[in-house]
C-alpha cells in the first residue's frame, strides 16, 4: 500500500492486511502515484519554502528590530510568522522523503519534524483567528469591549503564549503517535496508532474542526459584522478594507476548502466507505496537489496581513535603506535625475507651447 502522510507517499501493507482480513477491500497498487509523488511534492514544496521563507522572514526581521513601536496587531503578525516558519521548515525533510521514498533521518527526527509542521499549522490557524477576533472588538465594539479598551503589547504577549500552548495540545496526538517504521520498501515515518483506538478517526475529526470549520466560521461571522460597518464610514478607504476583507475569507476558504474535503473522504473511508482501488488512488494523488496549494497559503500571509499596510510597508523601505544604504541611494540618485529629466523636458515643451501660442 502507498500511505499518503503529511503529502509524501510511502510504501506500507499493514493496513492493508487489516483491511483484508476484515474483508473490506482488495489490495491497490499505486505504483503511479508514488512516482508522481517523488517529483511534484519536492518541486512544489521547494517553491512553496524558498517564497514563504524569504516573505516570512522578512516580516519577523521588521517587526523585531521596529518593536519598540510594536501594538497588539504587530505581535499577532509577528507569532503568525513564526508559525509559518516552523511549518516552512519541516517542508525540506518532507520533500527529501518524497524524492527518496523513505526516511532517512531516524526516530528522533521524524518526531521532531512534525512537530514542527503541526505547531506551524495550528499556531497559524489559531493566530489568524485572534487577528479576526481583535479586528471584530476593535470595529464593532470600539466602545464598549473591555478588551479593546484595557488591551496592551503585554495582554497580547500572554494570549501569545497561551495560543502557542493550545497549538501544542492540538499537535501533542500526532508528536506522540509519530515512529519510524520498517517497511518492505525502506524505512517510513508515520503516525502508529494504538489497535482498537479512535485515535486515527479523532485525528481526522480534530484536523477538519480546527483547520476548516472554527476558522472559517469565525471569520465569515466576524467579516460580516464588520464590512456593514466600514460600508458606513465616509472614509475614501472604506473600499479598499472591504475588498481587503473580503480577499481574506475568499483566498483561506480557497485556499483549505478542498484539502480539507479531502482528509474528510479518507475519513469516509476509514469508515469504510469508498473503498475501492479507484478510489484510492485518486484521494492519494487529489491529496498531492491539495496539500501543496493549501500549504502555500503560508506564503500568502504576509502578503495579505502585513505588506498591504502602509505602516509595514513604510518600514520596510526604512529597514532597506538602512541594510542597503548604497543600493538605495544609486536608485535614489537615479530616480532623482530621471524626475529632473521629466521636469525639464515639460519645462521645454511649455516653452515650445507658450512660444507657439504668442506666435
Amino acid at each position: 500500500m502507498a500511505t499518503t502522510y503529511q503529502g509524501m507517499t510511502t510504501w506500507d501493507y499493514s493496513d492493508y492486511l487489516e483491511a483484508i482480513e476484515n474483508g473490506n477491500f482488495q489490495t491497490c497498487s499505486s505504483t503511479n502515484v508514488s512516482s508522481f509523488s517523488q517529483i511534484f511534492v519536492p518541486t512544489l514544496y521547494s517553491i512553496v519554502f524558498i517564497i514563504g521563507f524569504i516573505g516570512n522572514g522578512l516580516v519577523v526581521c521588521v517587526l523585531v528590530k521596529y518593536r519598540q513601536k510594536a501594538n497588539v496587531t504587530d505581535v499577532c503578525l509577528l507569532n503568525l510568522a513564526l508559525s509559518d516558519l516552523l511549518f516552512l521548515s519541516s517542508l525540506p525533510f518532507w520533500a527529501h522523503y518524497a524524492a527518496a521514498n523513505k526516511w532517512t533521518f531516524g526516530n528522533i527526527m521524524c518526531q521532531a519534524v512534525t512537530a514542527l509542521y503541526m505547531l506551524g499549522f495550528y499556531g497559524s490557524i489559531f493566530f489568524m483567528i485572534i487577528m479576526t477576533l481583535d479586528r471584530y472588538a476593535a470595529i464593532v465594539y470600539t466602545q464598549t469591549s473591555l478588551f479593546f479598551k484595557h488591551r496592551s503589547v503585554k495582554v497580547s504577549i500572554l494570549m501569545a503564549f497561551f495560543i502557542w500552548l493550545i497549538s501544542l495540545a492540538a499537535s501533542l496526538p500526532k508528536i506522540i503517535f509519530s515512529q519510524v517504521k520498517n517497511s518492505s520498501e525502506g524505512w517510513i515515518c508515520k503516525e502508529e496508532y494504538p489497535h482498537g483506538t479512535a485515535w486515527s478517526l479523532v485525528s481526522h475529526i480534530e484536523l477538519n474542526t480546527f483547520g476548516l470549520i472554527i476558522p472559517l466560521s469565525v471569520m465569515v461571522f466576524c467579516y460580516s459584522r464588520i464590512i456593514p460597518i466600514l460600508m458606513a464610514m465616509k472614509s475614501q478607504k472604506r473600499h479598499r478594507a472591504v475588498k481587503l476583507v473580503l480577499v481574506l475569507v475568499i483566498v483561506f476558504f480557497v485556499f483549505w476548502t478542498p484539502y480539507n474535503i479531502v482528509i474528510f473522504l479518507k475519513f469516509l473511508r476509514k469508515l469504510g466507505y469508498m473503498t475501492s482501488c479507484e478510489w484510492e488512488q485518486d484521494l492519494n494523488l487529489a491529496t498531492q496537489w491539495l496539500e501543496a496549494i493549501a500549504f502555500s497559503h503560508c506564503c500568502l500571509n504576509p502578503v495579505i496581513y502585513a505588506f498591504v499596510g502602509q505602516k509595514f510597508r513604510t518600514l520596510i523601505v526604512k529597514m532597506s535603506k538602512q541594510w542597503f544604504p548604497v543600493c538605495f541611494n544609486n536608485c535614489t540618485t537615479t530616480i532623482g535625475e530621471i524626475s529632473e529629466t521629466k521636469r525639464s523636458s515639460m519645462s521645454s515643451r511649455s516653452s515650445v507651447v507658450s512660444s507657439t501660442n504668442i506666435v
